[in-house]
């Protein structure tokens, strides 16, 4: 199998070009060649832009497969069909739960759950936000179905984690449990939570194209289901140390909060329909251990999630004791 991946050299796109590599595919890559140019020696890489435009080196060459990692706006996916055309097989197009209504959403909802209106303009900037991102992935999607119909594969991740993650989401939660002691959670422990490990997403994807399937799948995890307070506790097992939650109501608190969602069923989508096709499943506690390990390799450098270590110690003292949580494998 012959892949044309467009990206491939940052976080998930890099998982999909090592599984790929790994289940012995060719790879060529697609790219401003900006990241990553140290990764995969002896890998053919074309270089072109999509915010410019630019897709010549696209012109020739033939693939059994496109993994669309990059594309954001209308204008990213249909300039690179347009330069593809039926030069490939299949498109396989990475999309995101963003493209999903807010209301209405019941625990459970698979891929058949209604989606938002699509937004095919964004402004001159094509900076997107919360308003925008979804509704243009779903424009995204849209135009990967029309163009090629029933060779058109559409994958929804959630909430992505694994080593070389630029988020730093996950990242939080698991170097503040390896430090142990009190934790400060601004929010209710019993909250669900999903995230897929990105070397899953990666086999779910190369799984798709062997496969030839088409439609759209739900890329979430992890192995089992768990909660907020849950994901803190099996981090601090992955470190080896305690840790006791204490649940607090900040003063004030404009950001987001690393995996902190208000809409609990947003996080229990369904994954029966990509478990059925082979969607991998790491435990929890693996990618909590390798995260931690990758974190620790790349020396720990300032992220700008979360709580500064000032900030949760001021934090818990004027909860004075706030409401307790539970120690490190209390419940298991």
């Amino acid at each position: 199998m012959d892949l044309l991946v467009l990206g491939g050299t940052s976080f998930v796109g890099r998982a999909i070009v090592e599984e790929a590599l790994r289940r012995g595919a060719g790879v060529t890559l697609f790219g401003r060649g900006r990241t990553g140019a140290d990764l995969f020696p002896g890998v053919p890489r074309l270089t072109g832009d999509r915010d410019t435009g630019d897709y010549a080196a696209l012109r020739d060459g033939r693939w059994d497969a496109v993994v669309d990692v990059s594309g954001y706006v209308p204008r990213h996916v249909g300039q690179a069909m347009d330069a593809i055309g039926d030069r490939c097989g299949r498109y396989l197009f990475i999309s995101s739960h963003a493209v999903y209504q807010r209301s209405g959403v019941l625990p459970g909802s698979d891929e058949d759950t209604p989606r938002r209106a699509p937004v095919r303009t964004v402004d001159s900037t094509e900076s997107l936000d919360e308003d925008t991102y979804g509704p243009a992935k779903v424009a995204c999607e849209d135009d990967v179905v029309a163009r090629y119909g029933t060779r058109a594969t559409i994958v929804r991740p959630g909430k992505v984690a694994g080593p070389h993650d630029p988020s730093d989401t996950f990242t939080y939660w698991v170097r503040r449990a390896a430090r142990g002691g009190r934790i400060a959670l601004p929010a209710d422990p019993a909250q669900p939570v999903q995230l897929i490990d990105s070397r899953d997403l990666a086999g779910l994807v190369v799984r798709l194209l062997l496969d030839g399937r088409p439609g759209a799948f739900h890329a979430v995890g992890p192995a089992e289901p768990t909660t907020l307070g849950g994901l803190i506790e099996t981090c601090a097992r992955a470190a080896g140390t305690e840790v006791e939650i204490v649940r607090v109501t900040p003063e004030t608190e404009t950001r987001t909060f690393p995996l902190v969602r208000p809409n609990w069923p947003t996080q229990q989508r369904s994954p029966a329909r990509a478990r059925a096709v082979g969607l991998p499943a790491t435990p929890l506690e693996a990618t909590a251990a390798d995260v931690l390990a990758w974190d620790r390799e790349r020396g720990e450098p300032p992220i700008s999630r979360g709580y500064t270590a000032q900030e949760e110690e001021a934090l818990l003292a004027r909860t004075a004791g706030g409401t307790p949580g539970t120690r490190s494998g209390a419940e298991r």
